[in-house]
């Protein structure tokens, strides 16, 4: 009964749901009261015990019509509600009875022994361990195993070496048998993959696509990134999202603790401690969209604008001759459609750092104050013109932070027409960034900075 209960909770963590240890043992606390014998019941307990959120109950509603169904569509019954029959037997008949009790259990005339016995050999042959489909073939061949399935492919073998009417007869019977359990293990070895396999499958292909250099992803992955974007940078905004009350013990006011005891004669009474104060976040991106870089930029826009709850206050600008303001288009366009019209619009001609700093100071100085991080995205090439660094030395004094991705490795730094490592002495933060992992972790440490 408890491993019916552990295993159903193991599927939903595995499918997204949070299930804390305290609702686990809620749960166990639960089936003690309600059993398992009425599914509707039992159903509508779990959900109130298990799912907390609307996406954790659209969870549970689909992996408990896949986990408490039989493949064979009898009712609901746990696992270990009878004993294994069918398979060998040890004892007199060795091989024949084996083939003997391989064709009753085959024969339909009772189809719960059937799926008790396939639940049995599931569990023999490791099924809930399936993490991709293209396991099914190996666990449902594990699963005839634990049947007994040696004894009537033995016993097969026998009959067709036999050249007779009736040993012709028998061995259709048991070729038959055989398909029919084959069948019968492939379902539920399907089924499983369902509530344990599927998760980890997509758990692994996001992992994949996660770890794999933004420049090398293919565009069947880009609908998997979009959503995986968005779970970054939701879970980034609830973490930096919530106003953390600070209270600093170690440093009292005094001139507020005097001042909130005057009617005790000076008694402090009431002790006020100094507070930090807490910026909100304000972010200005500039972002090189020139072609080597294009595609990291994609991503770092697609974040940050996926990030609109929590920072409220973005500046987006795009440059590659030229700086220009794209926070509209971004706005008010599709954003793949907007992508489009920026880089068409800005991303021809020569790489020039030091004319998009001097089209920054000239157009848009006053979006940059002690609040604001400047966030720059490029690899810093600037095609041996002026990069300006009086420029980038003055938004450093400027600006609350300046934080530079550069999506060529560091062994590529300073080489050619790169200016990276004569502007790394102005960065508050320089780090190679490749992976969309790379990328959350540098927007979770800006972001840190206003916590």
């Amino acid at each position: 009964m408890e491993r019916v209960l552990t295993n159903y909770i193991r599927a939903l963590r595995l499918a997204g749901a949070a299930v804390s240890p305290a609702e686990a043992i809620d749960a166990a606390r639960t089936l003690t009261v309600v059993g398992y014998g009425e599914r509707a019941t039992l159903k509508e307990s779990l959900s109130l015990v298990l799912a907390k959120t609307v996406e954790e109950k659209a969870i549970h509603e689909a992996l408990f019509e896949l986990y408490f169904a039989r493949a064979s569509g009898s009712p609901l019954r746990t696992p270990d509600a009878e004993p294994r029959r069918g398979g060998v037997q040890d004892g007199e008949g060795g091989e024949a009875a084996g083939a003997e009790a391989m064709l009753d259990l085959a024969s339909g005339a009772d189809p719960d022994r059937l799926a008790a016995a396939m639940e049995h050999a599931a569990a023999a042959a490791g099924v809930d361990d399936i993490r991709f489909a293209s396991q099914g073939a190996y666990f449902a061949r594990k699963m005839l195993e634990a049947l007994g399935v040696e004894a009537l492919e033995a016993r097969l073998m026998d009959r067709l070496e036999t050249r007779t009417d009736d040993a012709r007869a028998e061995a259709q019977a048991l070729m038959e048998a055989r398909a029919l359990l084959t069948r019968e293990a492939r379902k539920l070895v399907s089924q499983r993959f369902e509530v344990f396999g599927r998760a980890a499958t997509e758990t692994f292909m996001n992992n994949a696509v996660l770890n794999r250099p933004i420049d090398q992803l293919a565009m069947r992955d880009m609908e998997r990134m979009k959503v995986l974007v968005a779970r970054m940078a939701r879970r980034l905004a609830v973490k930096h999202a919530r106003r953390r009350k600070v209270t600093n013990r170690g440093q009292l006011d005094i001139r507020r603790t005097l001042r909130a005891n005057a009617g005790y004669d000076g008694v402090p009474f009431e002790v006020v401690w100094k507070r930090k104060h807490r910026d909100r976040p304000k972010i200005v991106a500039i972002c090189d969209v020139s072609g080597s870089v294009a595609a990291y930029v994609r991503f770092l826009l697609m974040f940050l604008y996926a990030l609109n709850e929590t920072v409220a206050d973005l500046g987006a600008y795009a440059f590659s001759a030229v700086l220009r303001d794209v926070a509209l288009p971004l706005e008010r366009m599709d954003f793949e459609a907007a992508m489009e019209h920026i880089i068409v619009e800005l991303g021809s001609g020569g790489t020039d750092y030091g004319q998009a700093l001097v089209d920054l100071q000239d157009q848009h100085w006053d979006q940059i104050d002690r609040r604001t991080t400047v966030l720059i995205l490029g690899d810093g090439r600037s095609n041996h013109t002026d990069p300006r660094l009086d420029i980038f030395a003055e938004i450093a004094d400027r600006a609350k932070r300046v934080v530079w991705l550069c999506p060529e490795p560091p062994g590529r730094w300073g080489t050619g027409d790169s200016e990276i490592l004569r502007y790394a002495p102005f960065c508050t933060h320089l780090s190679y960034c490749a992976t969309a992992l790379d990328l959350e972790q540098a927007m979770d440490e800006m972001l840190m900075a206003y916590d």
